[in-house]
């Protein structure tokens, strides 16, 4: 198990405990191993000895021998006991945003609910309102994180869905020469609602034997053919559909699979569709279908059916940004805040991909709760980026690389950024993020963000609504305001690549590049394997059409020096 698996675990004990009223001191011993693991980078947890682990803050002997046990089995006999004395349905009502293990025991001990859908039934005849502790604030809280986790039962983030796909398609390989992933995964969507695989076939009777082998998979009766196999997967019941091709036919059953209706819908100067051109004939590739009906091809991600052909007028596919194209990876984090390697590390790792800048962007001072940088700090961090650059000149002059000081700066409640302007001065760029006070109007949320764009210092606004996929709904905003100020006030808006949050929503890049505000990819990496996750924020980058030009971090060192030297703001008081 990794070491954050192994801190969840520590932290569902911990809630378990709450909840059963246990003693507060064992409750505190597992937060508090919790809380201090959460920051231990150093090593594996799972291969330290329990002496070892008696060294680490926060651990004593007793939990120690727990995480040992945890590390090989991934729980421990407490834990289980707890768990069986807990009925499901309350264990679910820890994904209910704004109660806690207590508030969560006085629903259960109190009014006797066990499940959601009780929980719901109780908040809308007003009984939870009723409670004391609770009220209509709560009561609409509930209500609201309800009816969130319903919408989003049965969806997967993108990157979930890719792998729960691709393990169900290696089981159909064995059997079979031609499998392909279509549908939601094909297209890039951000959240995938449904796992869609095609299968090329002689015999959809063997087809079907063979699916009904895959433990993995649940199959619904009463909804499948023999020529489309209907279930979901017995692990994350996301639905899942497997479908007989002909031999031949794979190109454009994977094309009709995977557009979407608006898309093949669409008519060519002859006034026939899409969907019609490719039912009329096999064709080899996509593009000789698009050539066949007399239209621009355009990629997988952007068969959406919103403005795709129009976009087609303006730009080629060359255009759209590539992995290959990014020369910088920008809003990286370190051990100097919540990071799990340090900045060399970022920094070397970063070089080794071949990239020519690594911007840190390190939390503010506010972000406590993710050890946010005193002044002191980000002193003490430039020292070390000066120096380190010092040595990556000396070592490879005809290839730069260079480390850029940045910061992940707070948007206070008012709007305004952490620290004073004389710091912010000193940062080579900034990331203006909200991460507190997420509950606001839409009002109430563009006024903040818009005063945020407005600040001089303000280099790229970091996840525009906060959001996290299936998690969490981001605050609303007047994404035309916001995007136009940022127009107007040469601020960047990030597409943050993490598949948490995919923010910019892809639907509003479209608008930003027709008012030239340019987007910066960027990972929100925590750790060096986060870079990765730019590979997801790429795909949804050009599923909206972004292209070269107006992608901030396909800049190359050279420009990005001059970008920001000519940007730079210098500490005015008056400010």
């Amino acid at each position: 198990m990794t070491n954050s698996e192994i801190v969840e675990v520590l932290e569902l004990t911990a809630k378990l405990l709450e909840l059963h009223a246990a003693d507060p001191f064992k409750i505190k011993g597992y937060a508090v191993a919790a809380f201090y693991l959460d920051k231990f980078k150093d090593a594996e947890l799972k291969d330290m000895s329990q002496a070892e682990l008696t060294k680490l803050q926060g651990v004593g002997k007793s939990t120690a021998a727990k995480i040992e046990l945890i590390a090989q089995t991934g729980t421990f006999p407490e834990l289980d006991e707890l768990l069986a004395n807990t009925p499901d349905g309350v264990l679910d009502m820890f994904k209910i945003k704004g109660i806690g293990a207590k508030k969560i025991a006085v629903l259960w001990k109190e009014l006797g609910i066990d499940n959601l859908h009780e929980l719901e039934l109780a908040s809308l005849n007003g009984s939870v309102a009723k409670v004391k502790g609770f009220g209509g604030s709560t009561q609409q809280k509930i209500l609201d994180s309800i009816a969130f986790l319903k919408s989003q039962a049965g969806k997967m983030r993108m990157d979930k869905g890719a792998i729960a796909a691709e393990l169900i398609a290696e089981s159909l390989r064995i059997h079979f020469d031609k499998v392909a992933i279509g549908g939601d995964i094909h297209s890039k969507n951000e959240v995938v609602e449904l796992i869609r695989i095609l299968v090329e076939t002689d015999s959809p009777i063997i087809l079907q034997a063979v699916i009904d082998e895959i433990d993995q998979l649940e199959k619904d009766e009463l909804f499948s053919s023999p020529m489309v196999w209907k279930g979901k997967s017995k692990e994350d019941a996301v639905s899942v559909e497997i479908i007989y091709v002909k031999p031949g036919n794979m190109v454009n059953a994977l094309f009709l699979e995977s557009a979407s209706p608006e898309h093949l819908g669409y008519q060519n100067q002859e006034g026939k569709t899409i969907w019609k051109i490719a039912k009329s004939e096999s064709f080899d590739s996509d593009e000789a279908l698009y050539l066949k009906a007399g239209l621009p091809y355009i990629v997988p991600e952007m068969r959406t059916g919103m403005g795709e052909f129009e976009w087609a007028e303006k730009h080629a596919v060359a255009d759209l940004i590539t992995w290959d194209d990014l020369k910088g990876i920008l809003h990286n984090h370190s051990t100097y805040s919540d990071g799990q390697h340090t900045l060399k590390q970022m920094a070397d790792f970063c070089k080794e991909l071949g990239f020519e800048y690594l911007g840190i962007a390190d939390h503010s001072q506010t972000a406590t709760y993710a050890q946010g940088l005193k002044v002191e700090d980000v002193q003490r961090q430039h020292h070390e980026i000066e120096k380190l650059n010092r040595e990556f000149q000396q070592v490879n002059a005809d290839k730069p690389f260079k480390i850029l000081k940045g910061i992940e700066s707070d948007i206070l409640g008012d709007g305004s950024l952490d620290y004073p302007n004389e710091v912010l001065a000193t940062f080579d760029y900034v990331v203006a993020s909200v991460h507190s006070n997420l509950t606001m109007t839409k009002d109430k949320a563009t006024a903040r963000v818009l005063r945020a764009v407005e600040n001089p210092y303000t280099t790229i606004l970091g996840h525009p609504t906060g959001r996290l996929l299936l998690a969490r709904e981001g605050y609303p905003l007047d994404h035309k305001m916001i995007i136009d100020a940022c127009a107007k006030n040469k601020v960047v808006v990030e597409i943050n690549a993490s598949p948490w949050r995919l923010d910019l929503d892809w639907r509003w890049i479209r608008y930003c590049m027709e008012q030239g505000v340019m987007l910066s990819i960027n990972p929100d990496a925590h750790a060096m394997k986060g870079y990765y996750d730019m590979h997801y924020g790429v795909a949804v980058a050009r599923k909206g059409g972004l292209v070269k030009e107006l992608t901030f971090n396909a800049l190359p060192l050279s420009e990005m020096e001059k970008y920001l030297t000519i940007r730079d703001i210098k500490y005015d008081a008056s400010l």
